[in-house]
């Protein structure tokens, strides 16, 4: 008889081809994997789905480039990894994931259920210890709940502020076949229920009168602008309501290098000094002092799509909580007609907030046009910033470099800005070009990294090479982790500065070179444009290494409070 039937003409399913049909629904087009025995089934699923399955060196690597196409594409990544290390060496992403806010699903392998607490090949508690770092973690106890458990860790992704699901699948349920009648399987968009809420009315009403009324005002665009695709209604408002406009993580690219009411190194000058300040889709945490750095006379507004999030670490005259495009849209109407008055007024703010933004720049421009040798990190950003154009994406892997690239490079679209986001995680950047490539080949990417950062997953490196997915990659490589070392020197003194973090001078170039890329050297400032056009132009995957000064320390370095 044929496979899949039985002699009563009754369809059956495994549980592997459930899970391809409900990662289907949810749009998933993509997998990232490295393979295992105890998720193979989902493979076979994939492929009868039209799920294209993208297998990796590490698992690390598969979760990061998970994250990295939900943010890429506003849907959830999804990674398959086996059980035991498999999942074990997926869970850095699934804490990345966790932290950024963003919307994937893990899938691990699990021994059979048969052979619980036997000690099979591989078993370990992953529920256990994925519990704390998910929004949602459990076993699929049968067969036919593989799809419906799919779609409810999905669901779970988007309860609140998104983040990441967990599932463990044992061998026998995910091999097992089920007469296809008494499966569940959730039919796509039928599942879950909207996420967006527009807020508190009253609250909208007072926040625009806030703003109408307020005579230095200044908002922070966060990550979750992005999230919940805010864009056009976070440009509104600034340029309605006339109001100076900062952006960090995700947010970046919300308003354009260049536009009026883009501001980016006056931020501090600003909190100190504005009557009421908007943070958006941005926590208290230790990029913002945890929210000591907001001047204490200013009225200070909170909006974030997690009530817990609200007034953490410090306390707001106003907090609301809900999808940010919503609220700011709906704020920038509920200012109608009263935006003359508001607007108007705040020319003297602005041309004082550009000045303190010039003098800032004024201040490292002799490091930004720099012709020393070695190279100053300054330069190279410098270098990196006016390479990038409207459709490329930029993505920072690393610590004191890309510290430096933060105060200077400015992704010129929504979007188009990645970086781990506040845990901090090195090791990103090669599995965000894999997702960033895979979901928007139209898009150049480039991707600053240490040379600490890209040693911990640059092997998958040759995956973009297997796959034909060229970036421009560029090094800055002080073969050091200069960042710690900072540490080290102000904590111990500069004969205890080199300890546990001095690396060897690896030449980067030739590494992607050995793996079928391209690769160039930089030692003089002047060969870095030339060496990233080239790059562009060999299509292919690149890397190129740029000798930087190991004693120049980013100012984000030096002000890091872990330090003092």
């Amino acid at each position: 008889m044929p496979d899949g039937s039985s002699d009563t003409n009754t369809t059956f399913i495994s549980g592997g081809h459930l899970v391809a049909k409900a990662l289907k629904a949810e749009g998933v087009e993509v997998i990232y994997t490295l393979c295992g025995g105890h998720i193979i089934d989902i493979y076979d699923g994939c492929v009868d789905e039209g799920i294209e399955v993208v297998d990796v060196r590490h698992e690390q690597v598969a979760a990061h480039a998970a994250d990295g196409y939900a943010r890429i594409t506003g849907k959830p990544g999804c990674a398959v990894v086996t059980a035991g290390p498999g999942t074990t060496d997926a869970v850095t992403g699934v804490a990345n994931a966790f932290r950024a806010e963003s919307p994937m699903l893990l899938i691990g392998g699990q021994g059979a259920h048969t052979q619980h607490k036997m000690g099979s090949l591989q078993d370990l508690p992953h529920v256990d210890m994925m519990t704390p770092i998910t929004k949602f973690a459990a076993t699929v106890p049968d067969t036919a709940r593989a799809a419906d458990m799919v779609s409810m860790a999905f669901r779970e992704c988007y309860h609140g502020a998104p983040g990441p699901s967990f599932l463990e699948i044992p061998r026998d349920v995910l091999d097992a076949k089920v007469p296809l009648e008494k499966a569940r399987i959730p039919a796509a968009g039928r599942y879950r229920a909207s996420t967006r809420s527009a807020g508190d009315p009253e609250a909208i009403e007072k926040l625009a009168d806030l703003l109408v009324h307020a005579e230095k005002p200044a908002i922070l665009l966060g990550s979750q602008v992005w999230t919940t695709r805010g864009t056009e209604s976070a440009i509104d408002l600034v340029r309605t309501l006339n109001i100076p406009a900062y952006m960090n993580g995700a947010g970046r690219g919300t308003l354009p290098p260049g536009d009026p009411h883009h501001f980016q190194l006056s931020r501090r000058y600003a909190f100190s000094n504005a009557d009421v300040i908007v943070i958006v889709g941005t926590p208290f945490d230790f990029r913002m002092g945890y929210g000591k750095r907001l001047s204490p006379d200013a009225t200070v507004v909170q909006i974030d799509l997690d009530y817990r999030t609200v007034g953490k670490n410090r306390d707001v005259d106003l907090g609301i909580v809900g999808d940010a495009g919503l609220i700011l849209k709906s704020v920038t109407e509920a200012a109608s007609g009263r935006i003359n008055g508001g607007a108007s007024k705040r020319k003297e703010w602005l041309d004082e907030l550009r000045a303190a933004e010039q003098t800032a720049i004024e201040k490292r421009l002799p490091s930004l046009k720099s012709d020393a040798s070695p190279i100053h990190p300054y330069r190279l950003v410098s270098e990196i910033n006016d390479f990038l154009t409207e459709d490329s994406i930029y993505i920072g892997d690393g610590g004191d470099i890309v510290t430096f690239s933060g105060q200077v490079v400015q992704p010129k679209s929504p979007g188009h800005w990645m970086d781990p986001g506040p845990l901090g995680t090195l090791g990103v950047g090669i599995p965000f070009v894999l997702a960033a490539k895979k979901a928007r080949p139209d898009k150049e990417v480039v991707a600053l990294f240490g040379d600490g950062a890209f040693s911990l997953t640059g092997w998958d490196f040759e995956t973009l090479v297997r796959y034909d997915l060229p970036f421009v990659g560029i090094v800055g490589n002080n073969s050091s982790m200069n960042q710690i070392r900072y540490g080290q020197a102000q904590k111990y003194g500069l004969e205890r500065e080199r300890v546990g973090n001095t690396l060897g001078d690896v030449h980067y170039d030739k590494f992607a070179q050995m793996l079928g890329g391209y690769g160039e050297e930089v030692r003089d400032p002047a060969d870095i444009g030339p060496a990233l056009r080239r790059a562009r132009e060999s299509g292919k995957p690149s890397l190129i290494n740029v000798w930087v000064d190991p004693d120049a320390y980013a100012p984000g370095t030096m002000n890091q409070t872990m330090y003092k």
